[in-house]
């Protein structure tokens, strides 16, 4: 046994150390036969020992469960066989390097658990200050004891979030020049990535260090990577008796650098691309009617989705330059959707804008309009229904033409719905746009109704499948007769859009002109919004 090639230990029941190999005396010199076994070696091998030699226990020939601890820096796992006489034979093994593989394996498994944390929280938010904090917070909780997360620079100010660990994070704006700091400025403007900075404490600003952080041991800066820029920067900070921050420790904080990154730069964009947007639908919004003397006017409009503001129908009024000539209301459905269809709806109004003076002539304003779409870059391609509304008399006098587009329906005070002799091609199709032009006077109380296919073409019902149709439609409207402009356009968005209830459908365009029964003000101040009245 004393040349065994592991460390061999036998104690009797009583304790006593009986024998040893030469390896367990160079592991443990005190251990000398005689002595209390449970006096000379390491603590949790006295207790194993004492567990097995407990009074009552059975004795006989019997290998127990491994025990493992340290001796002298290393990691040994001791096995056990207790001998017929309650003796113990113990005899160790060095796994100081599985237990390092071990080690290692298990801290991999927690960082990938940790990064797949961070992934879920800081994807789950697209608002770029809800990123920000979780990464100060997430980054003081497991990589640091207190985190900073800086933005590019605003202005004169860098947007910086601080977090202690167990804290909230706080927001605040630093007056402070980037390159001032080692390695700030390099991260703020870094693509490629570059690398992370320990920095000297002592050089690090005051706006750097939280409030009642206390003397900071160590500091390290690192980029947060972005999508072709640099999303700012996070700073680590230790105090002065926790340990300094180790090479892999830096690496791995890089890895969660780049998922913070990542996150943040994805909720600039998406800022960036909301405001866009918003400007947008300024621009592109139906408008809010005024009035004009004569003629009632209420318009309507609901976007294909319910998280959508604009899409391809439109209308517009322009009420006219000079008293007694005619306003002009147009009606469009462009086909497709998303930003192309957009940016053409944009077009075609401000080019409808343009040729205003020419609004007596609706086949010319529509050669116009066609010539303009067909030799743009455009594909696409456009309906259109053009309303010239006057004031005689009692009643108003329309001139409606349609390009491509369904017809304009009247509704006459005793019930009775009429479609408009009017027709014509698509504008931005061919390349020459032909109508027809219908003259329509409206009595007093009936009204023009100009509406989009997304209206008649929605499908829902009972069955979930049926289209609305032309012929439901003038249903509702002789339901309507009699009613102003307002109440027929808010009853026929309510009706159809019941009609669809949940389920997918086009945008909904509507405009109503009507002649009132009366001359009345719609309101207190003059202004109704979706409605002229006279």
């Amino acid at each position: 046994m004393r040349h065994a090639p592991y460390p061999v230990f036998v104690a009797d029941g009583k304790g006593t150390l009986l024998l040893r190999s030469d390896a367990a005396g160079a592991l443990l010199p005190g251990a000398r036969p005689g002595a209390v076994f449970t006096d000379v070696v390491p603590a949790w091998l006295s207790a194993a020992h004492d567990a097995l030699t407990e009074p009552g226990r059975r004795a006989g020939r019997a290998v127990n469960t491994p025990v493992s601890g340290a001796i002298s820096e290393r990691s040994f796992e001791a096995h056990s066989s207790v001998q017929d006489d309650n003796s113990v034979v113990w005899w160790l093994i060095d796994d100081t390097d599985h237990q390092l593989v071990r080690d290692a394996l298990q801290m991999e498994r927690e960082r990938t658990e940790f990064l797949a944390k961070t992934s879920n929280l800081l994807l789950s938010s697209l608002n770029l200050e809800r990123c920000m904090d979780v990464t100060a917070q997430l980054a003081a909780e497991y990589l640091a004891d207190a985190a900073l997360v800086i933005a590019p620079v605003r202005g004169q100010r860098l947007p910086v979030v601080s977090c202690l660990r167990g804290d909230s994070p706080v927001r605040s704006q630093e007056s402070a020049v980037p390159d001032d700091v080692p390695g700030l400025g390099e991260a703020l403007r870094g693509f490629p990535p570059v690398p992370s900075r320990w920095i000297d404490p002592g050089v690090a600003p005051d706006w750097m260090m939280p409030a009642d952080f206390g003397p900071v041991g160590s500091i390290v800066i690192t980029p947060l990577p972005g999508h072709g820029v640099a999303a700012g920067a996070l700073v680590l900070l230790r105090r002065s008796d926790t340990a300094a921050f180790t090479e892999g420790e830096e690496v791995f904080a890089r890895l969660f650098a780049t998922r913070a990154g990542a996150a943040m730069s994805a909720a600039r964009l998406y800022a960036e691309q909301a405001s866009i947007t918003e400007v947008l639908m300024r621009e592109l919004l139906p408008p809010s009617l005024h009035q004009i003397s004569g003629v009632d006017f209420s318009g309507g409009y609901r976007p294909s989705e319910d998280h959508e503001r604009i899409g391809g129908d439109f209308y517009d009024v322009h009420p006219a330059a000079v008293e007694g000539e005619a306003s002009l209301v147009a009606l469009g459905d462009v086909c497709g959707k998303g930003l192309e269809a957009a940016v053409l709806t944009g077009k075609i109004r401000n080019t409808l804008h343009a040729l205003l003076p020419m609004a007596d002539d609706h086949q010319r304003m529509i050669s116009l309009l066609n010539t303009a779409l067909v030799n743009s870059h455009h594909t696409r391609f456009a309906t259109l229904v053009l309303a010239s509304a006057i004031r005689e008399g009692s009643g108003v006098n329309l001139r409606l033409t349609s390009a491509g587009h369904p017809r304009p329906l009247i509704v006459r005070t005793c019930g009775a719905v009429e479609e408009a002799a009017t027709s014509g091609t698509l504008v931005g199709a061919i390349p020459e746009a032909r109508a027809r032009t219908a003259a329509v006077t409206l009595a007093p109380g009936d009204s023009c109704v100009l509406y989009t296919d997304g209206i008649t073409e929605a499908k829902g019902g009972p069955l979930g499948g049926t289209e609305f149709g032309e012929e439901r439609l003038q249903r509702v409207l002789a339901e309507c007769a009699g009613m102003p402009s307002e109440g027929i356009v808010e009853h026929v968005q309510m009706l159809a859009s019941q009609w669809v209830g949940k389920g997918r459908h086009d945008d909904m365009a509507v405009v109503v002109i009507s002649a009132p029964r009366t001359r009345h003000l719609s309101a207190v101040n003059g202004r109704t919004r979706g409605r002229y009245t006279s």
